[in-house]
């Protein structure tokens, strides 16, 4: 669509509030934005001369604009954080994180189980959480077992079976940690009151269990049960050591959200903490990319959503650094000058710049933007850890792929000084080998490199690198030797797990820090070579796909080709679909001529 296009567009958009959508031409969505004003904001898109990289990029991908009108902006604000949400576009923030918290499930079933699960099963049971860190169940579980005695056995405890008698207690009810409910020595609602304790220590509120021990301890004294009754005060004392561990702030703050963003070139930092009866029971940081020129109001505003969705804060009030709208249109959001809330939201940015810091170590450590003396600094370290005659300056690092044996390929990348060296990376088509063996193709792609090297007096590397462990690396060997230029590279296998390293003859690997440069470098180096080749191998198997068999069919081209393959997936599929089938794709004279020629070729 040309720039005039687009100007009568806007022409009929409105002076109103809502949100807009930009669609690629092959309408795909690719951005959604509010706005006070839709025909200025949707404008300024086009009328300015835009500096961001990306922005420019965006503009020059849209194909269309669709709109919705609001009454008001807050309604904009509501509707774009929900088409944002479900449609997660690649040019709106994205909120990523790669970790499957803990929960803690209370087991729908007769006498529910209480245990630690990462996956949320639909089956009517009770999960809070979820919880940052799994040390953190751990220790609540256990302190919960001491506590409050519930059952851990996996019986099926229906009142028929206890009514059957088909149960014996076991050593849980003899030491004091369960109640026996398999023989019907514990009540269902007795059962239930330690189920609404466990709520309640696990959403922090240790006050309501405290006050209910306090009564319980009373009670056994009156009856001069007193025994039980120092069972129950050591108790208390294990709880209010428990709660004494949270970073306790003010109990008369109650329940809280704080939320705080700052920024570098490159990422938004956004931490989240959760208050709970005035105690910190969660703290969250997350980076978030910078995609366009966001504004630091709605970064931190959609952060804030998700992160109350994730975990599943109900608090009415935020302390966050900057005056941000939220979809809970209750809910008190606070910029505080002074006092605990301050105090908090102080807190609440020192972790977000302490995490902003670490981003910069880790990428510092992976060798983003570092100097040369320290690339080479990194070098000696693994000189030094895999006892190397010569500095590693030059590395190579092969790997092989294949689809089911079909279009086998290989990859080689090298790294000069540390750095990737793209110019020097090469791809090599398997030419001597049938079917899949890994073995034989990485045979064929060393030989035919370091035959080119040495036919061309070029150095070779110091360092070379075969990912796949024992078997690949002996492979590569054969061709070693055959080129006669044993001794003259180190040559080691990378196994694929755990970045254990062989050497020739060696039995037992080495293993190197895991958070160590060295360490990293070579994670480094695996990674590239994975994505170069498998970017290769698609490459070569799409072409293959399009050309050698379909486009080869007469009276078939490539657009034909692309439809039956968007539609079915594979050649394979195709070949066993009846004649209507493939008519509903690409019409009946094509169909005909597609069926016939597979089953031809069949018989």
């Amino acid at each position: 669509m040309t720039r005039d296009e687009f100007a009568e567009i806007i022409k009929t958009l409105p002076h109103s509030p809502g949100c807009y959508k930009y669609y690629s031409s092959e309408n795909e969505l690719l951005y959604v934005g509010k706005a006070k004003d839709l025909r200025k904001r949707v404008s300024s898109y086009f009328n300015k001369t835009v500096d961001n990289l990306k922005t420019r990029k965006l503009v020059l991908l849209i194909h269309s604009i669709d709109f919705t009108v609001t009454e008001t902006e807050h309604d904009a604000f509501l509707l774009e954080n929900s088409l944002i949400k479900h449609f997660q576009p690649r040019f709106n923030i994205a909120l990523k994180d790669d970790k499957t918290y803990p929960y803690i499930v209370i087991k729908n079933e007769p006498f529910p189980r209480v245990f630690l699960t990462r996956r949320m099963i639909r089956d009517g049971s009770e999960y809070l959480g979820p919880f940052t860190g799994v040390l953190q169940v751990r220790e609540m579980l256990e302190m919960v077992k001491n506590n409050i005695p519930l059952r851990t056995c996996n019986l099926n405890l229906s009142p028929a079976n206890i009514a059957k008698g088909k149960y014996k207690v076991c050593l849980e009810y003899h030491i004091g940690n369960c109640k026996g409910p398999c023989q019907g020595f514990q009540t269902a609602e007795d059962y239930a009151t330690n189920l609404q304790q466990v709520r309640h220590i696990l959403r922090g509120n240790i006050n309501d269990v405290v006050r209910h021990l306090k009564q319980e301890m009373a009670e056994h004294a009156a009856a001069l049960q007193f025994e039980k009754a120092q069972v129950t005060k050591q108790k208390i004392d294990s709880l209010l050591t428990y709660n004494s561990r949270s970073t306790v702030v003010n109990p008369r703050l109650g329940n809280l959200d704080v939320a705080c963003i700052i920024d570098d070139d490159k990422n938004y930092y956004v931490n989240y903490m959760m208050v709970s009866m005035g105690a910190i029971i969660h703290v969250k940081t997350v980076a978030i990319e910078k995609i366009l020129d966001e504004q630091e109001e709605d970064v931190l505003a959609l952060a804030l959503d998700n992160m109350r969705d994730t975990f599943q804060s109900n608090a009415d009030e935020a302390i966050c650094s900057l005056q941000v709208e939220v979809t809970n249109a209750d809910m008190k959001v606070t910029v505080p000058k002074a006092g605990d809330k301050k105090k908090l939201l102080e807190m609440s940015i020192k972790n977000a710049e302490i995490f902003r810091e670490d981003v910069k170590r880790r990428n510092t450590l992976m060798l983003h933007e570092r100097t040369n003396e320290e690339n080479i600094a990194v070098l000696e370290e693994l000189q030094d850890s895999l006892q190397l005659k010569d500095l590693p300056v030059h590395i190579e690092c092969f790997d092989n792929s294949n689809f089911q044996g079909a279009y086998p390929v290989a990859a080689m990348v090298l790294f000069r000084n540390g750095q990737p060296s793209n110019k020097e990376y090469r791809h090599f088509h398997i030419k001597t080998v049938e079917g899949i063996n890994d073995f034989a193709s990485m045979t064929e792609v060393v030989y035919r490199r370091y035959k080119r090297l040495t036919e061309e007096n070029k150095p070779l590397p110091q360092l070379v690198i075969i990912d796949g462990g024992k078997g690949q690396l002996g492979a590569a060997l054969e061709s070693i030797e055959k080129l006669g230029i044993t001794g003259r590279m180190a040559i080691v296998g990378l196994a694929k797990r755990e970045e254990s390293i062989f050497f020739p003859g060696d039995s037992d690997p080495i293993q190197l820090p895991f958070d160590s440069p060295a360490h990293l470098l070579i994670r480094r180096i695996r990674d590239e070579v994975h994505r170069f080749g498998i970017t290769f191998h698609r490459q070569t198997r799409s072409k293959g796909t399009f050309k050698n068999e379909l486009e080869g069919i007469p009276g078939i081209g490539e657009k034909t080709a692309t439809d039956l393959l968007k539609e079915f997936r594979s050649v394979k599929n195709i070949k066993t679909l009846t004649e209507r089938e493939l008519t509903r794709v690409i019409g009946a004279s094509k169909a005909r001529v597609v069926w016939e020629y597979f089953n031809t070729t069949t018989e």
